[in-house]
């Protein structure tokens, strides 16, 4: 199994991307894969949504599970997202974690979700939630193969 953050934006602050490397180099090799995806240039909303969004769906590797990070989506807990590494690594198939840029993702991603998971009520920005999703499943992992870093 490996998980594929195909995330909108690709020049992320480089505190964003010092954060994400710092977490995403404490997990095995070849568990994690960054997909990046152009801010779109079109000038209205929805052409926006659209665009960004469908270049993501074209990302998704085959038969990967699809997990769309949604404001409106279930909250889970560290123990719980363990519990979810577990299942799917158990399942076998690719994750597909995806983060829509500035203005969301289309109806589109989040029908073809198999969850949709919100890791706050809060509105993020997109650049902040690469570092806390890649944290999040560093501490789930390390939680799984007890690892001192998670201290509940």
């Amino acid at each position: 199994m490996k998980l594929h953050i195909i995330a909108v934006g690709t020049k992320m602050p480089n505190w964003v991307q010092q954060a994400y490397q710092d977490y995403a180099k404490r997990l095995p090799n070849n568990y994690l894969n960054l997909i990046e995806i152009p801010v779109s240039k079109k000038k209205q909303t929805q052409a926006i949504i659209t665009e960004e969004s469908q270049q993501m769906i074209q990302r998704i590797p085959k038969n990967a599970m699809i997990i769309a990070l949604e404001v409106k989506g279930k909250s889970w807990n560290t123990e719980t997202l363990a519990q979810q590494l577990q299942d799917w690594q158990r399942q076998g198939n690719d994750i597909a974690l995806l983060i829509g840029g500035a203005n969301g993702l289309a109806q589109s991603c989040r029908d073809q979700a198999d969850y949709l998971w919100s890791l706050s009520t809060l509105t993020l920005p997109h650049g902040l939630v690469r570092v806390i999703l890649v944290e999040q499943i560093y501490r789930a992992w390390s939680l799984n193969h007890n690892h001192p870093y998670h201290r509940a």
